[in-house]
């Protein structure tokens, strides 16, 4: 690439495990991609050290406080902003070329959206922004001409596994299922009685990957493979019987896709969010992503299982949410939120998180999700009602 070519990128939640990686690879090549600008919540010392390295045009951080806080540094010649607006400005801006798609949760819908409609490359890793609003995003992408390129590391791994001119109709390609792997979390092979005492730091204790406390704990629930599973069905046009999800402890296969023939074709690889990372910026080539080779000699094994639903029911929830329709897999999102963070501040156990969540799909009046005002309402909804439960202690 010359100078002239060198992509802008926004990063939505530079601060997190998947800016910091993205940051990483776009270090490796300054001579391609140049951080436009940089999002997060409150983390102002991260922010101001990200700041002074890769000196973005923008700053965007989501907390008032926060942002007056960084606005009394030094950050040069950044400009610091706060709220959803300037999330929104700073992914669609006319300078962006990519967008990384990083905020954690709800919060990184709209930004999202934004990125969608202005016809950006969105490298999503924000599987709430189709498991929310699964059909408004898509026709955002649509609309706005954009490029959806899935980060989920299982989500890339089937992209690529995918034939290259895959249409979103699995018959012409002899495709006969999508098998989407699964770590099992730390909490593998234990029956669902021997759960009930598990403390946030060993649930937050992945055995593979380095996350923050949310997706990790998603991950112990297997919550995080419910909501990849209704991402799947958006991103690649299928149907949830049409994904198997594949236990695989090793993480080494990120995911396949089974052919008609016999055939199933694999994307293996470290434990390491760089790789799909450096492939959503630079496809359909592929950059150096500063990971190490995978030694199939040094693994000499892998592993895989069925899930056990019965231990980790927000599997069966994710489905039931998805068979619902319209709003439902919303409040499945925020009901979930709402749960985990309740866990961590150690006010709800491991096994009532799917308890709670399953409570507030049951009084859920399902809504088409023809509207993000309806989208939005229906997450409001669910979080007030998550927190009524637990306020009235009726786990």
């Amino acid at each position: 690439m010359t100078a002239r070519q060198v992509q802008n990128i926004t990063v939505l939640g530079a601060t997190g495990s998947i800016g910091q990686s993205t940051l990483d690879v776009i270090r490796r090549h300054p001579d391609k991609y140049r951080v436009f600008a940089l999002t997060a919540a409150r983390s102002v010392d991260i922010m101001l050290r990200d700041i002074n390295e890769f000196r973005p045009r923008y700053a965007v951080m989501a907390d008032e406080s926060a942002a007056r806080h960084l606005g009394a540094a030094d950050t040069g010649d950044t400009e610091i902003l706060c709220g959803a607006d300037a999330l929104a400005m700073v992914a669609s801006h006319a300078e962006v070329q990519q967008v990384m798609a990083a905020i954690v949760g709800a919060a990184g819908l709209l930004p999202s959206l934004a990125a969608a409609e202005a016809g950006k490359r969105v490298l999503l890793a924000n599987k709430e922004s189709l498991v929310m609003a699964g059909p408004l995003f898509m026709a955002a992408v649509a609309r706005g001409g954009a490029e959806l390129l899935p980060i989920d590391s299982e989500h890339n791994a089937i992209f690529q596994s995918l034939p290259q001119h895959y249409g979103g109709d699995f018959a012409p390609h002899g495709i006969d299922k999508i098998l989407l792997t699964a770590s099992g979390g730390p909490f593998r092979g234990k029956p669902r009685s021997e759960l009930a005492e598990v403390t946030p730091a060993q649930a937050v204790a992945h055995p593979n990957w380095s996350m923050g406390a949310k997706i990790s704990v998603d991950s112990a629930t297997l919550m995080n493979k419910g909501l990849e599973l209704i991402e799947a069905c958006f991103l690649f046009h299928c149907l949830p019987h049409q994904v198997q999800v594949v236990v695989h402890p090793q993480s080494v296969i990120h995911s396949m896709v089974q052919y008609c023939d016999g055939s199933v074709i694999a994307q293996l690889g470290q434990p390491d969010m760089r790789t799909p990372i450096a492939y959503g910026m630079a496809w359909p080539q592929r950059i150096d992503a500063g990971v190490k080779h995978l030694d199939l000699f040094d693994i000499a094994r892998l592993d895989f299982m069925p899930p056990d639903e019965d231990a980790f029911p927000c599997l069966r929830l994710a489905r039931q949410a998805f068979a619902a329709g319209g709003t439902m897999p919303a409040v499945l999102n925020a009901a979930n939120e709402v749960a985990v963070d309740a866990f961590l501040q150690q006010e709800l156990s491991f096994n009532a998180i799917p308890v709670l969540i399953e409570q507030v799909m049951q009084r859920h009046s399902v809504a088409p999700t023809d509207q993000l005002d309806i989208v939005l309402a229906a997450d409001d909804w669910a979080r007030q009602c998550a927190r009524r439960i637990i306020a009235e202690d009726s786990l």
